[in-house]
């Protein structure tokens, strides 16, 4: 396939430098050479800009003779071309002007036409449609990531891409990876939604720049830069689940070059709640702490741009039986509970600088520091980690002979220190230090009308991977105007850390099983897959509405996999090596369209076919839906002199049957079917918006009161040999109702 794929790229290659170009040079009346001068086709998206020297080429366009030539400061030109040729263009100091305001109205959810790889933007305005009061929960609008609860117990949220869970994702901020390690099952709440200011979500393997861990998918969240911050920010939340969130941001610039925000966060949940009534909390008591200094410094003149951040954060957790009193029934038999708590602290930085008569040419330095320290217990069941990173990360970008042709180059270390203990049964001490050190090169083909290519590759050096080779291609062409061809081939690799990745399992009464082949990682072998993927975008207009079609499929093979196995036993879990298959293939289907203004709807369908070796045999992947719906409805109305607006926003999920973990052995009290019923969630949202300064919203959460029965296998025995509480795949808590208030000062 790699082959045959190889072949499609130099085959499109040939066919977009075949085109016959016009080109030139753009001058001022003083023929100084102008650079970024934009030059385009007129009544079309295809164009470029000059170079240092004023230069530029285009492809003829057979849908049009004119072309237009623009900027800054001057006055545009248009000049008529029929054939191939050469022109020199002189442009004039434009006279001043009054000032003109476009408004132009700008899609919260964006996919891009232009990118190479595979990739949408969530702007901030998407993350207000929701409840969206930590990172797990801003994806409840995007038909691209799936959002589910991962047990009955914690009330932490997993999200998929393509059908793998968040473990294969490369979840980053500002391009630094961040929910990873130690923080992987709870570290999505770590990052309230008001600090967040756009989320780009890309599918496929992505970019080698970033490291060789993805596989399914790259999330990278851009936090509110202080530059462009407002002096105060609040946001308070209330919810009938008794959560409340308070959210404030304070921004000071103190000269035209340095700015500073300080970001804090609480949350707290102060009832207990048991709407199934089954004797357990259906979310978790809790509070939590979490502050952010960030510093920028700008000089652009210069060259220069850098941040600064440092972050604390505490978050403690109880839950369990309603009667269960830590102080008096911590690891003991009177009544089953659970405590979680992390202590959190993060320093990061990165400095750019751009070479300010070489714009094409910049070095970046980013690198980071993070203490993580978990001390938790499921029963009698206990789990400690604590876990020391140090990520640096450094970035060299430049042209080769034009600014079609790019490269990207660096180097990168990684070190992870972790004391891990684990106690199910007999304690185990797991602990165990991780270094690598990696180089990468990215190169990048843009003809800036309707082809690109993105190839890379690293090599890494690592003390328990051993040496290894990560090499990733991603191609778009657009065969015609306003729609786009992707496709993409990636291998990423990564070691499985079985026991923080798989936290709900210590709520269980579950044996742990490590099936030993001398490998390094826990006695397991390190994670190894290849992504395959192919998309299709085409915006049109249907019955003169914006519209807008999508296709994306992809497969990703693992080669070696840390295979979870929960069907050998109801009492055991078993971790093993892949020995036979496992796939995942991902089609996903979107619609969206603008039915009248300032009412757009986005539809999407998905189907999976995720299937693994296990002990037993060749099985579906539990507590995955093969089939899903999505549609998700936004009207606003027109904003009035004062600012004043109207905002509704209603979400609909659909998910079908998925397979159940096998409980044919256990008594018939303690057995569930072989698959779940279908379900549907809805959530809505009202936001009033009295002025430019001051919101309020209401909305609501699963207001159809779907509630899955039997949510804990074994409630009414928790210590007994069949309790289970992570088989969910569906809500627990039934509806649920919140309000809230924004304040701005600008």
């Amino acid at each position: 396939m790699y082959k045959y794929f190889m072949f499609f790229l130099v085959l499109m290659a040939q066919v977009a430098s075949a085109q016959e170009k016009v080109s030139g040079t753009v001058t001022d009346e003083k023929n100084n050479p102008l650079l970024g001068a934009t030059v385009q086709w007129n009544d079309s998206t295809v164009g470029t800009t000059t170079n240092d020297k004023g230069y530029f080429e285009l492809p003829m366009n057979p849908g049009s003779h004119q072309i237009t030539i623009s900027y800054v400061g001057y006055e545009s030109q248009m000049v008529m071309v029929h054939e191939s040729k050469t022109i020199t263009v002189q442009l004039k100091a434009a006279k001043a002007l009054e000032g003109v305001v476009v408004n132009a109205k700008r899609n919260s959810l964006q996919r891009s036409y232009v990118k190479t790889l595979n990739t949408q933007t969530m702007s901030s305005k998407e993350l207000l449609k929701a409840a969206c009061c930590n990172l797990s929960e801003s994806f409840e609008t995007n038909p691209s990531i799936d959002v589910n609860f991962s047990d009955a117990i914690s009330g932490s949220k997993q999200i998929k891409m393509l059908g793998l869970t968040s473990p294969y994702i490369l979840i980053a901020e500002e391009n630094i990876p961040s929910v990873r390690g130690a923080s992987q099952a709870y570290g999505l709440s770590f990052i309230p939604g008001t600090w967040v200011e756009s989320i780009q979500i890309t599918k496929g393997a992505g970019s080698v720049v970033n490291g060789y861990e993805s596989i399914s998918g790259q999330i990278n969240t851009e936090l509110i830069k202080p530059a462009n911050d407002i002096p105060f920010y609040l946001n308070a939340y209330g919810s009938t689940d008794s959560r409340f969130e308070l959210n404030t941001h304070f921004n000071k610039k103190i000269t035209d070059k340095l700015s500073s925000s300080l970001f804090v966060h609480g949350n707290t949940r102060v009832s207990k709640n048991d709407m199934n009534n089954d004797g357990f909390l259906d979310n978790p008591l809790g509070k939590q702490i979490n502050v952010m200094n960030r510093w920028q410094y700008n000089n652009l003149e210069k060259g220069w741009v850098s941040f600064l951040n440092v972050r604390y954060m505490k978050d403690e957790k109880q839950t369990g039986q309603k009667d269960f009193d830590k102080d008096r029934d911590k690891l003991t038999t009177n009544h089953w509970g659970s405590e979680i708590n992390t202590d959190k602290l993060e320093m990061s930085s990165k400095i750019g600088f751009v070479f300010p008569d070489t714009p094409w040419k910049s070095i970046g330095f980013q690198n980071s520091f993070n203490y993580h320290k978990q001390e938790s217990y499921f029963g009698l069941n206990q789990y400690n980690i604590q876990q020391n990173s140090f990520y640096s990360n450094l970035i060299y970008n430049s042209i080769i002979s034009n600014t079609l042709n790019k490269f990207a180059t660096g180097l990168n270390f990684t070190s992870d220190d972790y004391n891990e203990f684990v106690k199910v049964g007999l304690p185990v001490d797991v602990s165990r230090r991780d270094n690598s050190v990696g180089a990468f090169f990215e190169y990048t083909y843009d003809n800036t009308t309707n082809f690109s290519l993105v190839a890379g590759g690293r090599f890494d050096l690592h003390n328990r991977l051993g040496a290894f080779f990560t090499p990733r291609i991603h191609v778009r062409y657009n065969p015609w105007e306003k729609a786009v061809i992707r496709a993409s081939v990636g291998r990423g690799k990564r070691s499985a850390n079985i026991f923080a990745e798989n936290q709900n399992l210590f709520a269980t009464s579950r044996a742990f099983s490590v099936l030993n082949s001398d490998g390094k990682i826990y006695g397991l072998d390190p994670e190894i897959a290849w992504n395959y993927g192919l998309s299709f975008s085409q915006s049109f207009q249907l019955f003169g509405k914006k519209s807008e079609i999508a296709f994306d499929y992809y497969r990703t093979d693992f080669q070696n996999q840390a295979v979870v196995d929960l069907d050998y036993s109801p009492q055991q879990v078993v971790f093993h090596n892949l020995d036979g298959k496992s796939f995942a293939n991902s089609l996903q289907i979107d619609f969206n369209v603008d039915l009248m203004t300032h009412l757009t709807v986005r539809t999407a369908y998905k189907f999976y076919d995720i299937r693994t070796d296990y002990l037993s045999g060749t099985l579906e992947r539990p507590l995955q839906a093969k089939h899903r719906f999505f549609t998700n409805l936004a009207y606003e109305t027109h904003i009035k002199e004062k600012g004043q607006q109207w905002k509704f926003d209603f979400t609909y999920n659909w998910m079908g049957k998925q397979r159940l973990p096998n409980t044919n052995s256990n008594p018939e009290p303690y057995r569930l079917k072989e698959f779940s019923n279908p379900f549907s969630v809805m959530n809505t949202q009202i936001t009033r918006t009295f002025s430019s300064f001051f919101e309020a919203y209401v909305g609501g959460e699963n207001i159809g009161n779907y509630k899955q029965k039997n949510a804990i296998l074994g409630s009414n025995d928790p210590f007994g040999p069949y309790f289970d509480s992570s088989m969910i795949y569906a809500p627990v808590f039934g509806q649920m109702y919140y309000a809230g208030i924004r304040y701005k000062i600008k």
